[in-house]
């Protein structure tokens, strides 16, 4: 997809704060510091439209891209990152869920996992309260780059069956460094549109 125009149009923590325009949305979901601004920034051809942060734990609302007028990429706060009290940590995950179960122009969850780590934990939870929600999931396997590319499948391999990824759901490479994978995933996100 050729991306004209993008621009951040609102920060939301709550339902009457989202966008009104009924387009298709696509959800970031990922541990903090995964790489989920590159990603956005990567895919829509952009340096610094999502802020990046050496910093994790820097988003802690709801972010609404639009992009082309078309679509919204939302990213999430990230979780597993601990110098977050309990309180706001039980906060995000609240709005996370409220996202998640009420959005009607949510299309699909996009996961993004780094290519280098089996996932974790945190990422097992969040991929089974995707399917948990019957969402539709996209995972992204990043950070690819870091990887010889004689490597990519046995990596994909163990972040498929770490995550026990349903048939339906994708497993997608990416690098936001190189942009490997960018064409097919908006090939992919086109069809849920």
């Amino acid at each position: 997809m050729k991306v004209t125009s993008a621009d951040i149009v609102i920060s939301a923590v709550k339902p009457d704060q989202y966008p009104s325009e009924p387009i298709p949305e696509f959800a970031l979901a990922g541990r903090s510091n995964v790489g989920k601004s590159s990603f956005i920034n990567k895919m829509i051809n952009r340096k610094n439209l999502a802020r990046t942060s050496s910093k994790p734990g820097k988003t802690q609302t709801l972010n609404f891209y639009i992009i082309n007028d078309a679509l919204h990429f939302v990213d999430v706060p990230g979780y597993g990152y601990a110098k977050v009290s309990k309180s706001e940590r039980a906060a995000w995950g609240k709005m996370i869920e409220t996202y998640f179960t009420s959005r009607e122009q949510l299309r699909a969850a996009i996961l993004i996992v780094d290519l280098r780590h089996p996932p974790t934990k945190d990422d097992i939870s969040m991929y089974e309260f995707l399917k948990h929600y019957e969402l539709p999931c996209i995972v992204i396997a990043t950070k690819a780059d870091k990887i010889p590319k004689g490597k990519w499948q046995k990596h994909l391999k163990v972040t498929r069956e770490t995550l026990g990824l349903a048939k339906e759901d994708e497993l997608m490479l990416f690098s936001s460094e190189t942009g490997e994978g960018k064409e097919k995933i908006w090939g992919l996100l086109k069809k849920y549109m």
